[in-house]
């Protein structure tokens, strides 16, 4: 093998609810509500290839970010630093990367080999067609360290109280059939804050698309009011 470069092979591409980077999750888990599916290419996709993966909850995505590919920089602005003080890019997981990869925990939802195999996730924070290049389970008592230090993301961040005004909620309730996490979902996203660290105009209406839905809020005194739900 060629040590000095390697090419990847991408597994599948992963279907999220995220069309755009705008509003997907900053961490994993965050919105437990995100589902994404998975389904292997060949020659990936035989049964035995995920034989005993269902007894775990939780797997590692390592994926590519392929929207930002070859872009990397060495100092980067982390969002919970208010987007201002500039940290080295290994001391963060910024897209902008030498090598362009990532890593995500996710929960692992289901797994099903009728045909092929598709795997089902929850809680994923990553833009619709990621390709995903490796998939390991989560080990408990080896990566589940208590009293490791996080750094300057040391704690969860503050979240926004969510409010639907009727015609978003309207909106949501004859979208159940098809999408019955929809307002969950929405929950979720929203209430992590996804505008830029120096936005703060309590009139002004941001968009977030979720599956095929612009979804229009605003922010003011710690709660974000959804205006409305449209299809995008």
């Amino acid at each position: 093998m060629n040590t000095d470069s390697f090419s990847l092979s991408p597994l599948g591409h992963l279907a999220t609810p995220f069309p755009d980077k705008f509003g997907i999750p900053r961490q994993p888990s965050l919105a437990p509500h995100a589902i994404g599916t998975l389904k292997l290419l060949p020659p990936y996709d035989r049964p035995e290839a995920v034989r005993g993966l269902d007894a775990f909850s939780h797997v590692w995505l390592t994926f590519v970010f392929h929207q930002t590919g070859g872009q990397w920089q060495p100092t980067v602005r982390p969002p919970r630093l208010g987007g201002n003080a500039r940290v080295g890019v290994f001391a963060s997981r910024s897209p902008f990367r030498p090598n362009s990869l990532g890593l995500s925990l996710v929960e692992l939802a289901g797994v099903d080999t009728s045909d092929g195999v598709v795997l089902r996730f929850r809680g994923v924070d990553l833009v619709d067609g990621t390709p995903i290049v490796d998939i390991k389970p989560y080990i408990p008592y080896v990566e589940s360290l208590p009293d490791a230090v996080g750094g300057f993301a040391t704690g969860a961040p503050p979240q926004l109280t969510v409010n639907f005004s009727d015609a978003a909620t309207q909106a949501i309730a004859r979208q159940a059939r098809h999408y019955p996490e929809l307002a969950a979902l929405i929950i979720d996203v929203l209430a992590q804050d996804p505008r830029p660290a120096y936005a703060g105009d309590p009139d002004r209406i941001y968009g977030v698309r979720l599956y095929r839905f612009d979804v229009k809020f605003r922010v003011a005194n710690g709660c974000a009011f959804v205006d409305s739900l449209d299809p995008a």
